[in-house]
């Protein structure tokens, strides 16, 4: 079967909605993510239309939900919540599949635990079954993934579900300071808990908390860059100790920008590598079912990219002869049993762009692979496709740009050395450098890493710089509105307690918002922070309103206390 990622299910949505109302509404990223909550949900179509009916939008994406599974069933795809949601279906429905697995499966070890979610953890106890022999690691204080379905209630579902649970608090720290634990401690014990516990360290108290409050963004960005070099010159550090932490990635632009004028090596984790780009995707696609015309997932991405007119029911009246046939999607289109299940137009438009398909493999036999590329890009006029389908003409550019960088690589590969290299050939070489593109991102380089508060969970570094302690950055403003605090003081909690020897947090006075500079209130879980462990520096005042007011309150208490005796 073929694994479809979050973009192939977004195209295949997209063409869904296109088909059905003839425009996708700007829906798709809406519905793609309530198709995926349900699911996370073990909520069937059939639920969710009885679910949503007393709201039209939901009822549109739950009869969007039928579409889209009918679609997947008929091209022999799943997405990456089916990979849960079916086993679990599986051993909930079938006895003997349930007790063939509790029988193999003596131990299970979950880790992570609080970022389950329904159907996960409906799968852990379909494996553990009645002997309950299984061991979870998770900590409720670090659930930051709500918004992607995770329940950290599950946590509190084990109490009750299983009795006789023994609770083994793992509270000594093997990372941190005192110092930084200390803090992070008193953060977050304004959350409500489903187990206590107090992390603590043998690792020495250690260095304060530095809050350094700068003017704008730019002077935030350049400060946090020449405290590092600094830092590196007097300690003798590699960059690879540094990391800097942020909310939102259009935070890391400034820093990008200071780090490359500093000539500094950086590494932006979470970032697009050049062969993510959906353009080198689909030309390499269309490269791969030239040389494997097996690769179903291949056909699928390119076979209306660009626009063919060859819409989902085609697709799926096509899929579902092909799982007859026990054929591939490609072969499938020249079988002439094909003609009895599809439009005579239809029919048309499959057989016109596979017998191009063949035509292209056997000129690149024939030809210079590199010519048979370039003929390829300008006979499906995809730099048109990119203009049409890019939401400006700066980055139908860009995208293009990504293109001709591709051919050109592929150029020199072929010119590498003197045997004549085939299209097969470079094809195996552009897909291990696409391993080895991956594998370099993931690499231990000597360079200051750069990541959200997200993409840092579960990692560690000597020295840790949280930017943006602001209002409406850390809590971000949707959470503030949608008063889910909770989960950005866990998201501020994971930041701090990725920090082995030295924290520093930055915040601005000013930040640049829809075109104007504004004021900007300090984080309130600044505020939450023990005075006594923060060191303060930067412009104007050093501590932040709702510290200030309350200083200031102590400050008159004990004159009223002098002026009484």
């Amino acid at each position: 079967f073929t694994i479809f990622d979050a973009r192939d299910g977004a195209t295949l949505i997209k063409e869904l909605l296109r088909r059905d109302y003839g425009d996708d509404g700007g829906i798709v990223e809406q519905a793609q993510w309530q198709i995926s909550k349900w699911k996370s949900g073990l909520i069937g179509p059939e639920e969710a239309q009885v679910a949503a009916a007393d709201d039209a939008t939901l009822n549109a994406i739950a009869q969007l939900y039928s579409q889209y599974q009918r679609a997947l069933k008929a091209y022999n795809a799943v997405d990456f919540d089916d990979l849960i949601l079916l086993p679990t279906r599986l051993l909930q429905d079938n006895a003997e599949a349930r007790e063939k697995w509790q029988n193999r499966i003596r131990y299970l070890l979950v880790d992570e635990y609080q970022d389950t979610n329904s159907s996960q953890y409906q799968l852990i106890k379909l494996l553990a079954g009645a002997r309950g022999a299984f061991t979870v690691v998770g900590d409720d204080d670090q659930s930051i993934y709500a918004w992607r379905g995770a329940e950290p209630e599950n946590l509190l579902h084990l109490k009750t579900d299983y009795p006789n649970l023994e609770v083994v608090k793992l509270e000594q720290n093997y990372r941190s300071t005192g110092r930084i634990l200390k803090v992070a401690n008193e953060l977050i014990q304004n959350n409500a808990h489903i187990f206590e516990k107090t992390l603590w360290s043998d690792l020495g108290f250690g260095d304060p908390i530095r809050v350094i409050r700068v003017k704008n963004e730019e002077h935030e960005a350049q400060q946090v860059i020449s405290e590092i070099i600094s830092h590196k010159f007097q300690n003798r550090t590699d960059y690879r100790d540094y990391a800097i932490l942020y909310r939102g990635n259009h935070q890391s632009r400034l820093l990008e920008k200071a780090l490359r004028e500093q000539r500094v090596p950086y590494h932006l984790s979470g970032g697009t590598s050049f062969f993510s780009h959906t353009e080198v995707k689909d030309i390499m696609a269309y490269l791969r079912l030239l040389v494997n015309p097996d690769d179903d997932a291949a056909f699928l991405r390119i076979v209306n990219t660009p626009r063919r007119e060859i819409g989902p029911t085609t697709l799926e009246k096509l899929g579902n002869y092909a799982a007859t046939r026990e054929s591939t999607l490609f072969a499938a289109c020249f079988e002439l049993g094909l003609a009895q299940h599809i439009s005579e137009r239809a029919l048309s438009r499959l057989q016109r762009f596979s017998e191009w398909l063949v035509d292209i493999s056997d000129r690149a036999k024939r030809s210079d692979p590199i010519d048979v590329l370039n003929d390829m890009i300008r006979e499906i006029n995809y730099e048109a496709w990119l203009d049409d389908s890019s939401k400006d003409l700066k980055q139908a550019e860009k995208r293009m740009a990504n293109v001709h960088e591709m051919v050109a690589w592929m150029k020199r590969l072929a010119e590498q050395d003197d045997t004549k290299n085939s299209l097969d050939d470079l094809v195996s070489h552009m897909s291990l450098m696409d391993m080895l593109d991956r594998q370099e991102q993931e690499s231990d380089s000597d360079a200051v890493r750069l990541m959200t508060l997200h993409a840092s969970k579960g990692l560690e570094f000597p020295h840790v710089y949280l930017m943006g302690m602001e209002e409406e950055i850390l809590p971000h403003r949707t959470s503030i509105e949608e008063d889910n605090i909770e989960e950005e003081r866990r998201l501020a909690y994971v930041g701090i307690t990725r920090a082995k020897r030295t924290l520093t947090m930055t915040l601005c006075a000013k930040r640049r918002r829809a075109g104007e500079m504004v004021d900007i209130e300090p984080s309130r879980f600044l505020a939450e922070l023990p005075e006594e462990d923060l060191e303060w520096s930067g412009v104007g005042k050093k501590a932040c309103p709702e510290r200030r007011q309350q200083t200031g309150q102590a400050h008159l208490a004990n004159l009223r206390g002098l002026l009484r005796s």
